[in-house]
């Protein structure tokens, strides 16, 4: 009886996992990119993160959206303006 106990626990404890892991997603940041802002060409993150406070970031993130052809799309500059949306939405953002 004892190793049916065990049993239920652990699919008990396995589900309390995946359970947690999608509300994690699902209320997250929407994802990132740094992007120059003149020509949306995606650069690498060292060219936003001045950690420095000189303000000569090349860069600034850019949130949602996606990249194609090395550029940024369907996303904006703006995080407050990409929505993330929930379950049964598709995620993408405004610009």
């Amino acid at each position: 009886m004892a190793r049916r106990r065990l049993r239920s626990s652990t699919v008990v404890l396995g589900g309390m996992g995946v359970l947690a892991a999608t509300l994690t997603a699902c209320g997250s940041d929407p994802d990132r990119r740094c992007v120059d802002p003149v020509t949306r060409e995606e650069l690498p993150s060292y060219e936003c993160d001045d950690s420095s406070g000189s303000g000569t970031a090349r860069g600034s993130y850019y949130y949602g959206g996606r990249v194609s052809g090395g550029k940024a799309k369907d996303g904006s500059f703006d995080k407050t303006a990409v929505d993330r949306g929930g379950f049964g939405s598709s995620g993408s953002g405004g610009g």
